[in-house]
């Protein structure tokens, strides 16, 4: 009796998507790369959890279709991982599923209110249909409780909330409001907000790899290339592919831009040195670095293979084999 008490709370704790707001807290290498939201967050975590179970307590179970059931229009997340969803359709596959998932009806189909990774994995393990508490509730509420209840898990990226936020705000009189019911500060919310303001070469790269960049690099760049303009663009551009690739740090971004914006538009720098970059397809291959002294050539070890390096030093002992002494 004790070891089946034991699976079940093991499998309870799998498929349970409302826990505890300790449970939730991001860890410090989580909290170091993204937008904080704690302890106004906590509270509204709260709040949430405790008006999902008010309307939990209103509402009636049932099963419905899985095919009849639809995610929730404000749901923030764009990737769902993989490994824990095999993992808990296996769960669900074994002992069943112990929480019901929470939905709304709008018209013919049922929105899920909360319990949207218990869907999923009914609909990998094939099981046609699913325990539901079918509620009542608003847009509002909606929108409040999807946002908080995946804001304050540690592996949603700050893009993801942010799409979602601006989402959820049409359904709230004003920004403050919003953030009063998110439980974050203005600063806060306009840190999310401000992905909105990027371009949209690097929003593009955002939808495919949200996790790349988060609210506070977000919320510098705006500003750098609201200050540097058409300058600050253009260096933005340039320096994005080393994001993406990792050759470049999200926390140097702003300050690179900086950087390469204001750098003299001849490309000379001060004493007469000039430094040119270039790539292959989108990583830094090198650069070309030319002063009153030397001209250098610095291509990374990893981008040359031993063909390419031989055919550059041919061309180079070419080009000065036949060369006077002293020239």
């Amino acid at each position: 009796m004790t070891n089946n008490s034991n699976i079940r709370d093991q499998m309870l704790a799998k498929t349970a998507s409302l826990r505890s707001t300790a449970e939730r807290t991001p860890d410090a290498s989580r909290r170091a790369s993204r937008t904080e939201t704690a302890p106004g967050m906590a509270g509204a975590l709260a709040a949430a959890q405790l008006r999902v179970q008010e309307l939990e307590s209103t509402g009636t179970t049932s099963q419905v279709s899985v095919t009849e059931v639809v995610p929730n229009p404000w749901q923030p997340r764009r990737v769902f991982n993989e490994a824990k969803l095999a993992e808990l359709a296996e769960s669900i596959r074994e002992v069943g599923l112990l929480q019901p998932i929470v939905v709304r009806r709008v018209e013919s189909a049922y929105q899920i209110v909360a319990g949207e990774r218990r869907w999923r994995a009914h609909k990998l393990v094939g099981i046609e249909h699913i325990k539901a508490v079918v509620i009542e509730c608003s847009d509002q509420d909606m929108a409040v409780m999807a946002l908080v209840e995946n804001i304050s898990r540690d592996d949603l990226s700050d893009y993801e909330v942010s799409l979602s936020i601006r989402q959820t705000e049409k359904e709230f009189p004003s920004r403050k409001r919003l953030a009063e019911a998110l439980g974050l500060s203005r600063s806060g919310l306009y840190r999310f907000i401000s992905f909105e303001n990027l371009p949209d070469f690097i929003k593009k790269e955002l939808d495919l790899k949200p996790g790349l960049i988060g609210g506070h690099t977000a919320d510098d760049v705006v500003s750098v290339l609201k200050k540097h303009g058409e300058a600050g663009l253009k260096a933005a551009r340039e320096l994005w592919p080393q994001v993406v690739e990792g050759d470049l740090s999200q926390g140097r971004f702003a300050s690179a831009i900086v950087s390469l914006a204001t750098k003299p538009k001849s490309g000379t720098e001060a004493g007469g040195r000039s430094i040119d970059k270039f790539f292959a397809g989108k990583a830094q291959a090198g650069n070309i670095t030319k002063d009153v002294s030397n001209f250098t050539v610095k291509i990374k070890t990893n981008m040359l293979t031993d063909e390419q390096e031989k055919e550059i030093r041919d061309v180079i002992g070419k080009l000065f084999s036949t060369q006077p002494r002293g020239h």
